[in-house]
């Protein structure tokens, strides 16, 4: 076999169907974001409108003191894995805050988001004996690797149908153990889940619940829990997990839930066990924007302003983009080459950067711009990314909203 023939065609496939994806080389500017420097051709000043760091909190003074600290402290490593010499005291700190903030018994820390839902899923879903999981059709691939990775048998529902996830529920034993997965927010929608439904679900047939809230921690509740937290439901869930790499500002995963489940998952999870553990800089980094975003509403507040203006004024012009209740804006192109297009106009000729959402991450016909506006973006900032793809919608001729339906 030709393995650099076969490498090769496999790529100029994705070329030709517009879904190749080329990285961006930024530098982010400390103290200034969302601005940045490209360094992707010539070295240009660009404006980020789609980071995962919902609230700039990667910046924070308060987040970047605690990490300077904890580096000074203990140095750039953990040493290990949490087994073996891992485990620090700003790990420990961490998980008590991440207990506290989803009212758990306990917490256990983990290097990603995507680690986190692969371990735990995992180490769950195979651990417990003819263990069923229900998992929602939009689940994030980690939560999808993770369930496989457990070898459980599984059912896909139709994404936030509770008449769908009753049915299969309904046709299962009430003894059979059984795990409902899926998500707060959906990150490529905006949508949110029927938490308080999928619960009564949970309850009524004996399942335990697993709440992915990556895209919720830190932005919704008073204290930042996520959406379980805003509606009051945190104590219906068995396991919540969450990420420490968006709205905190850092890196790492975690899961919250009963001091059984959090130890279970700690001595049979491989992902947990076999991994060296994060830096304590990150950690006191990560605790640091925890506690922050526990007391101070200020940056929530903000966001949620600037993502009502930037909705508003993509209304004014026509641009279509999918309603939701979240904070995340999805402008829909419908095509893979124009919206790839519109991203490399954005960055070359106007200085703002939006990477295109294209297949496999969603599917073909829905290719679109994934927008998230955060409380540090300025009135000038807005005004330039309106006007930006104001000039691209006409030069791909792209339909608008009749601005009758606004």
């Amino acid at each position: 076999m030709n393995y650099q023939g076969f490498f090769k065609s496999a790529l100029d496939d994705l070329r030709d169907q517009g879904n190749y994806r080329v990285f961006a080389d930024l530098e982010r500017h400390c103290g200034d974001f969302p601005h940045a420097t490209s360094r992707t051709g010539e070295t240009s000043d660009v404006t980020i409108w789609c980071s995962n760091d919902y609230l700039g909190m990667g910046q924070h003074p308060k987040v970047l003191a605690a990490m300077h600290e904890a580096l000074d402290r203990c140095g750039a490593g953990a040493g290990g894995t949490r087994n073996i010499s891992g485990t620090t005291h700003d790990h420990v700190l961490l998980e008590a805050e991440l207990a506290d903030l989803h009212a758990k018994e306990d917490a256990l820390l983990f290097t990603s988001g995507y680690v986190s839902n692969w371990a735990a899923l995992g180490t769950l879903a195979g651990r417990i004996p003819d263990c069923l999981v229900l998992s929602d059709a939009l689940n994030h691939a980690s939560m999808i690797e993770g369930i496989r990775h457990s070898k459980a048998e599984r059912m896909i529902w139709k994404h936030n149908d509770l008449a769908d996830l009753e049915a299969k529920l309904a046709a299962q034993p009430l003894e059979r153990p059984k795990l409902i997965a899926f998500e707060s927010v959906y990150s490529m929608d905006g949508d949110i889940a029927p938490i308080k439904e999928i619960c009564d679900l949970a309850d009524k047939y004996n399942a335990m619940t697993y709440l992915d809230e990556v895209h919720a921690v830190g932005l919704y509740g008073p204290r930042g829990g996520g959406i379980a937290e805003r509606e009051g439901l945190m104590d219906r869930l068995t396991v919540i997990e969450g990420t420490l790499g968006k709205a905190y500002g850092v890196v790492g995963g975690y899961i919250a839930a009963s001091r059984e489940l959090c130890d279970f998952v700690r001595s049979f999870a491989s992902g947990f066990i076999f991994t060296t553990a994060l830096p304590p800089a990150v950690a006191a980094g990560a605790a640091a924007s925890i506690r922050h975003l526990k007391d101070s509403v200020e940056e929530r507040t903000a966001q949620q302003d600037k993502v009502a203006q930037v909705r508003a004024r993509l209304d004014a012009i026509g641009i279509p983009h999918v309603e939701n209740p979240s904070h995340i804006i999805p402008v829909m192109v419908g095509d893979p080459h124009k919206c790839k297009f519109i991203s490399d106009m954005l960055l070359q000729e106007h200085g703002i950067y939006i990477q295109p959402i294209n297949y496999p991450t969603v599917p073909k016909g829905t290719e679109r711009l994934r927008i998230t506006p955060s409380p540090v973006h300025s009135a000038e900032d807005i005004d330039q990314l309106i006007g930006a793809l104001e000039d691209l919608w006409g030069q791909c001729q792209l339909a608008r909203m009749p601005l009758a339906a606004q």
